[in-house]
């Protein structure tokens, strides 16, 4: 909003109006580009400037061909002429974390890393995930002091979380 001052006491309001584009539309264009694919959707958002980012996955992974094809099918529902706006069309981050189901079932067998609310850090290997329920479980290895062992043991426990009890949980990069 700008204001404007003309003299002699009158004032005038000039609004910029810019029309915000509906992140529906655009995630309903890329659940159709994508339908007949093993890709999925992660996120679309579009901030107040129109600055549009959508993230997808995939168990097999994104190439850029399927990026470009979306972009253009998303390109071609917009006019430009009507809504200004700037597109990005990428891969969710290795190493950034879940938010959708497609996330945990494409990395299940894999370590990865759960910072819960409660401050507790875990990491352990991804067994199960079940959407209906909002969990899943990984295996995390500890030392246990078992009975008639003179040592601890290294043994590997089952730990069942729920999604909303964790910040986050993320794929676990190692470097050997």
């Amino acid at each position: 909003m700008r204001h404007k001052s003309h003299g002699g006491g009158s004032c005038f309001l000039h609004f910029i109006y810019i029309k915000m584009i509906d992140k529906q539309i655009v995630a309903d264009v890329v659940r159709d580009a994508i339908a007949n694919t093993d890709a999925f959707l992660v996120e679309v958002t579009v901030s107040p400037a129109n600055e549009i980012n959508v993230e997808i996955d995939s168990p097999t992974g994104v190439d850029i061909d399927a990026c470009a094809d979306i972009t253009h099918k998303i390109e071609s529902a917009l006019d430009r002429d009507v809504e200004d706006y700037e597109l990005t069309v990428g891969s969710a981050g290795l190493t950034a974390p879940f938010k959708v189901a497609g996330q945990y079932l494409k990395n299940l067998g894999n370590e990865v890393e759960v910072l819960t609310k409660d401050g507790r850090k875990l990491c352990g290997v991804l067994t199960d995930y079940n959407e209906a329920a909002g969990e899943f479980t990984i295996e995390v290895q500890k030392k246990v002091k078992l009975e008639g062992k003179k040592r601890p043991e290294m043994v590997v426990e089952p730990v069942a979380l729920k999604v909303d009890e964790c910040k986050s949980v993320k794929y676990l990069l190692k470097f050997k």
